[in-house]
């Protein structure tokens, strides 16, 4: 049985522990070692880095991404002797480069080969003597398939120089044949997952989402194609992210441009006068708000080194768990390639991040490089305290994030939410009295340990609208992380609970010994639609609505907490809160009523039918009479589809209720949501819901209990 690490066990840099790594001082003399390490080994790099931090804008663009790109691996090794993983990093460095038979395959004998026999629309048959593989349509058949493609690539060069006819002959035949192959599977939904048939499809800015339009009758109404309905499963984690070998075919997509200073996904794409571009849909193309370092981590990532990239990623956007994939888009929006899809950074970076989390010691690993960073020259580790107090009110993204850039130049925080925030155990966060750490945080080997099922995952109230406001689209568990990163800093105090203003008068403040407040409380404020009867029971606001779900564990099965909702249901509006709102409730809908079936069921036992139905009014009753239909429905469902090993299907019964519409008063191109992320349109496309376009509400109707209709 292995033991329990301690903070204090021994790491591969000798004189330094694990509680080391949480102390300012210590984190100043490791970083004295680095330096003498690199300087050790690369004598003239690190000259020139010096040079370079002392005078950063010495140097051009190109050079400055270069010898970034010439460090991260210093970085990389030295983080690797320090947590003792140099075997695990190895060995993703191997599964990377493990992979270069299928981008060389793709490129060089798919692209170049196969797809122009498909150019103009043209369809090709594979015949007999073309190759057939037997077998699934995995990543298995595809290995075999590359690999006998640049095989036969491999031949055709060395016969073109020395060769018989008979065997250039019986390689250009084989060539033919897997060519034909390819162009007639190409397409074929049975290989959808393989990155060698992947091709970036062109942009058209006023179809970026595919829609068909069910009713003659009322052209405005919109769904997704029923080809791409998903069954979504409550309040699991519904849009699963890349696997690393998808992740490396967007960076082989990327062209690598910081090398030729034309990294647009980083610093914006500008017109002649150098103002920012605006793309077809009004939205401009000002590339990553951080000058996140996007193709110097491709660089890095595209050799095996996450860590390195990861290195890279923390100088500009420490707080990284909290953005990437199905959170922000801004880089690819100024991708470079503006005529067919672009690279998919997002998601890159949050495989990156995830490849380091998969290694033993992936926590502390990330944590650290929020801490001390070589490559940040402004600031390589953190500040001792210098007494100074800053309070932050708020703990969303901006609070967050402030609090992490405060602690590292020396400043205590203390940071107060509105929301009641749930500590995370003493024993991986440390405890401290007086400011001061007294017991160190145990390290954390394994990701999987702090890692729990987003519909089981305890709602720890951290992170403001990333907890409450956004989908099961994006794993939370990752803002777990960023909470315990922040937790464990010892000159941070956190206070859930607490209203600037009410609780925590400005004066009691000052008098607590603050310096400074930082107001970093959001823009939470709902919008207030001008209708008539816009309060009658039966409409909420959406941030309430989804405040309400989240926070009080509504979705649940297992909790008590209750949260009222019926269909047919309208959510007006074309934003991402709005297309959040409808995807959510959507999902909600079946839990809902199959917990007031349960309940029920329960009561009728106890309490006899007569009773239960007794202490209800007539609206009451109508409400329960709906919903116990609608959960033996649902119940059935499920029940069926375990009896024949399926996912339950729920969306046509969903519809058949009347659904969830998302209603907007311009075009859905119109949409923010659309303009801003496509993406999260098509998603919720998927999981059922509707929109209705160019409707502008006028009144919300009543009915005889007052209750919108």
């Amino acid at each position: 049985m292995a033991s329990v690490p301690s903070p204090y066990d021994t790491l591969g840099i000798p004189g330094f522990t694990f509680a080391d790594l949480h102390q300012a001082a210590r984190l100043r003399e490791l970083h004295a070692r680095f330096v003498d390490a690199v300087r050790k080994d690369e004598p003239e790099l690190w000259a020139q880095w010096a040079q370079h931090s002392e005078m950063p804008e010495a140097l051009g663009a190109v050079a400055r991404g270069n010898l970034i790109v010439a460090m991260a691996p210093h970085v990389s090794r030295f983080v690797s002797r320090l947590f003792s993983v140099g075997a695990e990093a190895e060995a993703l460095v191997a599964a990377t480069h493990a992979y270069d038979v299928l981008f060389r395959f793709k490129i060089d004998f798919v692209r170049r080969r196969a797809l122009p026999l498909l150019k103009g629309g043209a369809h090709v048959e594979a015949t007999a003597e073309d190759h057939a593989f037997v077998g699934p349509a995995d990543a298995l058949l595809e290995a075999k398939i590359a690999h006998l493609g640049c095989d036969l690539l491999d031949r055709e060069a060395a016969l073109r120089a020395e060769g018989s006819e008979s065997d250039k002959a019986a390689v250009a035949a084989g060539i033919e044949s897997l060519k034909r192959w390819c162009a007639a599977h190409l397409h074929d939904p049975r290989y959808r997952g393989w990155v060698v048939f992947r091709f970036p499809e062109n942009l058209d800015y006023d179809h970026l989402v595919q829609i068909t339009r069910p009713d003659p009758a009322l052209q405005e109404q919109i769904v997704g194609p029923e080809s791409k309905l998903r069954r979504r499963q409550g309040f699991q984690l519904t849009d699963a992210r890349y696997t690393p070998r998808e992740n490396l075919s967007e960076i082989h997509y990327c062209v690598l441009c910081h090398e030729r200073d034309k990294d647009s996904c980083s610093k914006g794409i500008h017109d002649k006068a150098g103002a920012v571009a605006i793309n077809p849909l009004g939205i401009p193309m000002a590339g990553c708000p951080l000058d996140e370092k996007i193709s110097e981590m491709h660089t890095l990532r595209k050799r095996g080194d996450a860590i390195g990239a990861l290195a890279i990623v923390t100088v500009d956007n420490p707080m990284c768990p909290g953005t990437g994939h199905r959170i922000c888009n801004d880089c690819m929006k100024a991708c470079i390639y503006q005529k067919q899809e672009p690279v998919n950074i997002p998601q890159v970076e949050t495989g990156v991040l995830t490849d380091v989390l998969g290694l033993p010691w992936g926590v502390e690993m990330y944590g650290l490089l929020t801490r001390w960073n070589p490559l940040n020259i402004k600031r390589p580790y953190a500040l001792p305290y210098n007494g100074k107090n800053v309070l932050v009110v708020g703990l969303g993204p901006a609070g967050y994030t402030l609090s992490h850039y405060l602690l590292n130049e020396g400043f205590g925080v203390v940071a107060i939410d509105g929301l009641k925030i749930e500590p995370l155990p003493d024993d991986i966060t440390g405890t401290a009295i007086g400011g001061a750490l007294q017991v160190a945080p145990r390290p954390i080997r394994d990701w999987s340990e702090i890692y729990r099922p987003t519909d089981e995952r305890v709602l720890e109230g951290f992170g403001g609208v990333s907890e409450y406001g956004i989908t099961v689209r994006w794993d939370k568990n990752f803002l777990t992380l960023i909470h315990l990163t922040l937790a464990r800093r010892e000159k941070l105090k956190i206070y859930g609970g607490v209203r600037f203003g009410g609780a925590l008068p400005i004066d009691e403040a000052w008098a607590n010994g603050i310096d400074h407040v930082a107001i970093a409380a959001g823009a939470g404020r709902p919008t207030i639609i001008d209708i008539k009867n816009n309060l009658i029971r039966g409409i909420r606001k959406a941030s309430d609505f989804l405040m309400a779900l989240q926070l009080t564990g509504a979705f649940k099965r297992d909790t008590l907490s209750n949260l009222q909702a019926r269909l047919p249901a309208v959510v007006i509006g074309g934003g991402l809160t709005g297309v959040d709102t409808a995807t959510e409730l959507m999902a909600y809908y079946p839990i809902q009523v199959e917990k007031m079936l349960h309940r029920y069921d329960a009561l009728v036992r106890d309490l006899g039918v007569t009773r239960v139905h007794g202490m209800l009014d007539p609206e009451e009753q109508g409400i329960l009479d709906e919903f116990l239909q609608h959960g033996r429905v649902v119940k059935t469902e499920r029940a069926r589809a375990a009896a024949a090993g399926e996912q339950p299907d729920f969306v046509p019964m969903l519809r058949s209720w009347g659904g969830v519409t998302l209603a907007y008063r311009k075009r859905l191109q119109d949409a923010p949501a659309y303009r801003l992320n496509h993406e999260e349109v098509t998603k919720a496309l998927e999981e059922g819901i509707s929109v209705t376009e160019n409707m502008n509400p006028v009144e919300a109707v009543p009915d005889e209990f007052g209750h919108v209709k």
